[in-house]
């Protein structure tokens, strides 16, 4: 089998090599600066003179590159990727793209007979080169249990779903890593102008509930299974907490844009009669503005937590 890899950048040219090194297969790839291909051909990988050179060669093609725009040109363009598709090919994008465009692309090869699944990483630069990374694949299950050998050779590969649900996972989860570090930045300024030390509340923070685990920890028990009865904390004494936190802040002069924000929500749910409920019950609200429910099993909840420990 042969295995196509266009775009060599920073997470591109760890898992090219590691693919090189690892996965058995002959690579071929592709970059559209020619001296990103050399540390590639000096590991025994061919470089291909165009993408469509690359996609006539490869069973198996992968896309890793910046963003849509890049992805778009490489799939739609002059001598691209659809161009040169054939019947029982597979392409894995590794790239973070849009969701419309990811499944733009899914039904154009769907019609050449080729099969797409979008599989965003995360891991970083670091994790490319090591291959601790995680790769997110939507698409066929099939065909993903077809090609586990070949994912595993650089990444640890998790199927999440039908396609597009790769390309959500990834945005949502670096969407959620941003909006904590803000959430705490937020936190930090605050305790700091206080007189708290950073370093040490950095350490006391670590200690208590906030830092002894993720927050998809916190999410198990009330939220993922929509029982917030009995509550392990009412929200009416969740709320009482952030009061007087924001309270400090308007003391210190200090912006609170995300605990104010929370503060309002949690004062609409008690106006909702929710106080009695656990302090998560807040976060039904949001739930009831997307139009979504949120009531997972319990026995599937209880083996993918044990799972997800080890």
């Amino acid at each position: 089998m042969s295995t196509g890899f266009i775009g060599l950048g920073r997470m591109g040219r760890g898992m090219s090599l590691n693919l090189v090194a690892h996965s058995g297969t002959d690579v071929i790839v592709y970059d559209i600066l020619p001296e990103a291909t050399e540390p590639l051909r000096a590991a025994g990988a061919t470089v291909a003179d165009d993408v469509g050179d690359l996609v006539r060669r490869s069973d198996v093609v992968f896309t890793s590159l910046p963003g849509p725009v890049q992805l778009e040109g490489i799939v739609y363009g002059p001598n691209g990727l659809l161009a040169n598709a054939r019947p029982g090919q597979v392409v894995f994008d590794l790239s973070t793209s849009s969701l419309s465009l990811a499944r733009r692309i899914h039904e154009s090869l769907a019609k050449e007979g080729a099969a797409l699944l979008d599989a965003p990483v995360s891991g970083g630069p670091a994790g490319a080169a090591s291959g601790d990374l995680v790769l997110w694949v939507g698409g066929s299950r099939d065909v993903y249990d077809a090609h586990l050998p070949l994912l595993s050779s650089f990444s640890k590969p998790a199927y999440v779903g039908e396609f597009g649900t790769g390309t959500i996972t990834k945005l949502t989860h670096n969407m959620s890593g941003y909006m904590i570090m803000l959430s705490l930045a937020e936190t930090f300024s605050v305790a700091v102008k206080a007189g708290a030390d950073p370093l040490e509340l950095w350490r006391a923070i670590r200690l208590g509930l906030v830092g002894k685990g993720s927050p998809m920890d916190m999410l198990v028990k009330q939220f993922l299974p929509g029982v917030y009865e009995p509550p392990a904390f009412a929200l009416k004494l969740a709320h009482k907490d952030v009061r007087l936190a924001t309270e400090l802040g308007r003391e210190l002069g200090v912006p609170m844009r995300l605990a104010n924000l929370t503060l309002e929500e949690m004062t609409e749910a008690l106006g909702r009669g929710f106080g009695d409920q656990d302090s998560r019950a807040y976060l039904k609200l949001q739930l009831e503005r997307a139009g979504v429910e949120i009531a997972v099993d319990p026995e599937a909840l209880r083996l993918a937590v044990e799972q997800a420990r080890g």
